[in-house]
Order: C-alpha cells, then sequence, then structure tokens
C-alpha cells in the first residue's frame, strides 16, 4: 500500500514539474538562475584557490564547499548543453540551452527528495489511517511533501536546488525515526557542508545525538544515567563530523584561506532583514518603527531631515537604523534566536521523546531562527514546514497548527513570483494545495482542525491579495510606494507565522510536562 500511495503521488508529481519546467521555461528567468549559472562558470573554468575570491559578478560564491564541488559536478554536464554558459565573463546569459539545462538539473536531483519522501512514508505511524488508499497516512504524507507548493515555486519557477537539499534532511530524519542514528548523523554532517543555513537546527541533532544515542539509558524518573555514557559512540559521532568538514574545508584550510571562505558564508554586512521581509519577528518590529517615525512626523514631534533613510523597505540588502526602536546588531539576533529555541533543546535532554521528541525540537528551531534569525529570507520557512508535514498525519493538534503554518508561510512566498503572467499559476497551485491539505487532514482526522478565530485569519489572506493584485497597483501610491503590497503581505503573514510558533511550542512543553519516558 505504501509503494502504491508513493507512485501515485509520484506521477502526478513528474506530470506537474514537467509542466512548470516549459511553463517557466519560457515565463521565468529568476535572480537565483543567475546566481547558479555563475557558480556553475567558476567552478569549472577556474582552479579551486580562485573560487571563493573570483567576484566578477555580485553573486559571489556563498555556500560551503561541497556545494560548490556539486556546481563543478553539474558543470561537466552542463559543458554539453551549451559552453557559453561556463564563461564567468558571460554574465546573465540565457540561451535557451542553458535554460533547459538548467531547469532539468532541477528535476533530476529531485531523484533524492522523491527517495527521501519514500522513507519518510515507511516511518509513519499506521494506526490512524483510513482503509482507503487517498485517506491513508503515508499517501497523504507523500501528497503534502511532493506536492508542496512552497517547494514547487522556489525550486521550479523561481529556480533553486531546494528539493535536493530538503531530501538529505528528510533522508536524515527518516534515519533517526528509523532507528539508525549513525546514517542520520551522517546525511545531516553532509547537509550543513552543503549549505550552512542548517547549522540553525544544529543545537536539535547535537542534544538529541548526545542525551539519546551517546548515552544509553535512562533513570527510572526518565533523567539521564550519567554512568551509561558510551565514549565509543561519541567518538563515532565525532569522527562523522570531522571527517566530512575535512573533506569538504580541508583543501582551503591548507591554501590558507578559510578566512575567505567563512567571510563568504557569513556576510553580516547584509543587513537585518533581506530585501523583500521574511514574515518574522523583525518584520513586525520594522512595521513598529516605521509607524512611530511616521506618527512623530505627524506631530511634529520627529524631524524628518534628522531621521535614517527608509532603506529598509526600499528594497534594498544592507545594513541601516531604525528611527525610533533600537537598532538591532547580529549579535542581538543570535541571542535573541538561542533564546527561542533554549527551552525545546532542554527539553529532549531533560525528558527525551524518542525520534520523535528530536523531530518536534527540529522544527521548533527551525521556525524560532526564521523567527529571530539576521537576514532571513522567506524561502526559510521551508525548513520548518517539510519536517512538520510528518508530525502533521500524526497528530491532530500537529494537523491544526501544521495547516496555519503552511497556508500562511506559503502564502508569504507569493511576492518571489510577481509577473503578470506568474499570477495565474502560482494562484492555482497555492488553491490546489491549501484544498488537499484542509480536506486530506480533516478526514483523516475525521473533523475541522481550526476554530473560528484562525479560520477568519486565513481568509483574510484572500483580502490581502486582492489589496495587493487588484486594488493597489490602480492606485496613486504605486509609482510613491511601490513597496506597499510587499509590506502587507510580510506584516500580515508575520501575525500567523508567529502564531504557528506559539501554539507549537505550548504542544511541546506540554508534552514535555506529560512525558516521563524515554521512547528511542
Amino acid at each position: 500500500l505504501a509503494s502504491v500511495s508513493l507512485i501515485t503521488a509520484l506521477a502526478v508529481h513528474c506530470v506537474v514539474l514537467l509542466t512548470m519546467t516549459v511553463f517557466s521555461g519560457y515565463f521565468s528567468h529568476s535572480t537565483d538562475f543567475e546566481v547558479h549559472r555563475n557558480w556553475l562558470a567558476i567552478t569549472h573554468s577556474l582552479p579551486v584557490s580562485k573560487w571563493y575570491h573570483e567576484n566578477t559578478s555580485e553573486w559571489t560564491l556563498d555556500y560551503p564547499p561541497l556545494f560548490a564541488w556539486f556546481e563543478y559536478s553539474l558543470s561537466h554536464v552542463a559543458q554539453h548543453f551549451d559552453k557559453e554558459m561556463l564563461v564567468v565573463q558571460n554574465l546573465i546569459y540565457t540561451s535557451p540551452a542553458t535554460i533547459l539545462f538548467q531547469r532539468l538539473s532541477v528535476i533530476v536531483t529531485d531523484i533524492v527528495f522523491i527517495y527521501a519522501v519514500k522513507e519518510c512514508c515507511r516511518s509513519v505511524r499506521e494506526e490512524k489511517g483510513s482503509k482507503d488508499l487517498l485517506g491513508h497516512p503515508f499517501f497523504i504524507l507523500a501528497a503534502l511533501l511532493l506536492w508542496n507548493f512552497g517547494l514547487l515555486i522556489v525550486d521550479h519557477i523561481h529556480f533553486q536546488y531546494n528539493g535536493f537539499l530538503f531530501g538529505i534532511l528528510l533522508l536524515s530524519v527518516a534515519r533517526h525515526l528509523q532507528g539508525r542514528h549513525l546514517e542520520g548523523a551522517l546525511l545531516f554532517t553532509v547537509l550543513l557542508n552543503l549549505k550552512h543555513i542548517y547549522l540553525y537546527i544544529a543545537p536539535a541533532y547535537g542534544i538529541f545525538l548526545l542525551r539519546s544515542y551517546c548515552f544509553t539509558k535512562d533513570n527510572t524518573d526518565g533523567s539521564v544515567r550519567w554512568s551509561s555514557f558510551s565514549p565509543v559512540r561519541l567518538v563515532a559521532l565525532g569522527s562523522i563530523v570531522i571527517s566530512v568538514g575535512a573533506l569538504s574545508f580541508g583543501p582551503f584550510i591548507a591554501m590558507g584561506q578559510l578566512p575567505q571562505v567563512l567571510s563568504r558564508l557569513f556576510p553580516f554586512k547584509r543587513g537585518l532583514c533581506h530585501a523583500y521581509w521574511a514574515p518574522n519577528v523583525w518584520a513586525l518590529y520594522n512595521m513598529v518603527d516605521k509607524a512611530l517615525s511616521v506618527l512623530g512626523v505627524r506631530l511634529k514631534l520627529l524631524d524628518v531631515a534628522k531621521l535614517p533613510k527608509a532603506s529598509m523597505t526600499g528594497g534594498l540588502v544592507q545594513e541601516f537604523q531604525h528611527s525610533i526602536l533600537p537598532s538591532v546588531s547580529p549579535s542581538i539576533t543570535l541571542i535573541c534566536t538561542l533564546l527561542s529555541i533554549m527551552p525545546a533543546v532542554l527539553s529532549i535532554w531533560c525528558r527525551p521523546r524518542g525520534a520523535r521528541g528530536f523531530l518536534r525540537c527540529l522544527v521548533v528551531c527551525a521556525l524560532g531562527s526564521f523567527m529571530f534569525g539576521w537576514h532571513v529570507h522567506e524561502k526559510a520557512i521551508l525548513m520548518a514546514i517539510l519536517p512538520f508535514s510528518i508530525l502533521a498525519v500524526e497528530s491532530r493538534e500537529d494537523a491544526g497548527i501544521f495547516l496555519m503554518l503552511t497556508t500562511t508561510g506559503h502564502y508569504s512566498l507569493f511576492p518571489l513570483l510577481f509577473t503578470a503572467a506568474e499570477l495565474p499559476i502560482k494562484v492555482l497551485l497555492m488553491l490546489l494545495f491549501t484544498l488537499y491539505s484542509f480536506t486530506s487532514l480533516k478526514k483523516l482526522f475525521r473533523g475541522s482542525l481550526l476554530n473560528p478565530l484562525e479560520t477568519t485569519y486565513l481568509l483574510g489572506l484572500v483580502a490581502v491579495e486582492i489589496l495587493c493584485e487588484v486594488v493597489y497597483p490602480l492606485s496613486p501610491w504605486q509609482h510613491t510606494l511601490p513597496f506597499v503590497p510587499l509590506l502587507v503581505t510580510s506584516v500580515y503573514c508575520s501575525l500567523g507565522v508567529s502564531y504557528s510558533f506559539i501554539r507549537l511550542y505550548v504542544s511541546l512543553l506540554r508534552q514535555h510536562g506529560t512525558d516521563k519516558h524515554k521512547q528511542l
């Protein structure tokens, strides 16, 4: 049954991907398309010693070395499509053959994601599932992952390789759910060396493996039995981390280029928020600061000439100063992020709940970093949504939180696709995925999963869309205040994401208070 479920979902997934590839090939050439084309050219045309120094394009290589080698591997296939795309000086190069290769490379590397979905489906608890195929938990999970709206538009219209990366993450999670912890640790270590944004969920991995793998037994009250510590297991984990790190960073350490690589990986000069504010705490903070500054000017309490320029709303990626509220530094965001995930991490140390407790902690860490991190991209919401899908098909409460988070988080991605040609496809895909999520989970848990207030909030997204796409473009403010639709979308979605984060945390802490036994 699980195989039939996966095959059915996979068939539809392939049809959707091919359709979107044809569509996006004609209409969409995002900035990230040129970013990855440039990285293909750098890794193919230049010696390794120049990879992290090359700056002909503004889109310099800023991913860890393993991803650079991934691009290097792709470049050897790319040369058979169009060698000109591999010339560093050919900026913004978009030949039909180049477009075809880039699009097909995302589809082919999605094989990793598809395999990971299969393994996650194998790990789902089945007791709540109905007997028919379409209502079974692992079919619903396969659909929620393979047809995920956010991943489809980010990878196959906007253009990135998130499916490949999330595939490694989900496969790592599946291995922990299956009790294969060394494999899970190896996969996550590889993932960290492919994209360093996953450092945000490293605390969940580190504490879980230390507490539930290196310590082999608990006391009767569920606390750690210190005498059960296994040095052999710790050495095994350490060997994995050191070996993968040495393979990835070793050549650059040998060339004395580690500081240069790290400066590319952590560019703190980029500013608190991305050009489009991710729907998090800092979007709300910026909005309050903006409102207070406007109010101060209106009441003649502030001199507009002395206020900092409003670069935070102008779409620029740079540092800026807040007008009224204290400006936020990278160290402040780091402290806030650590404080936001600390209770979740402590919960899996004090009262481990097995691999599913780890998975819940991972989602909290991903969402906490999204809420409080420095220069967060809106796409990072997928790091919480995709793993959370596993819990959503196993728990009624998680399903309700999932629907709130997914609907709000996915809608916040709409500004990535801003052309008129892309409007119908993003609305259609969003509606299809959202309707399926609501109907399938409602059927699985036999009843409504949201209260009236939550439903009203989500219906408000329709009003936001009409305002941003229909009403505001016809208004006289469109040319003088072009950032308003982005601001409205970000701030409104921030409320829903914040609410989901709080509900998820309450759920985690409540389970921490009731569970007394380790379930690894």
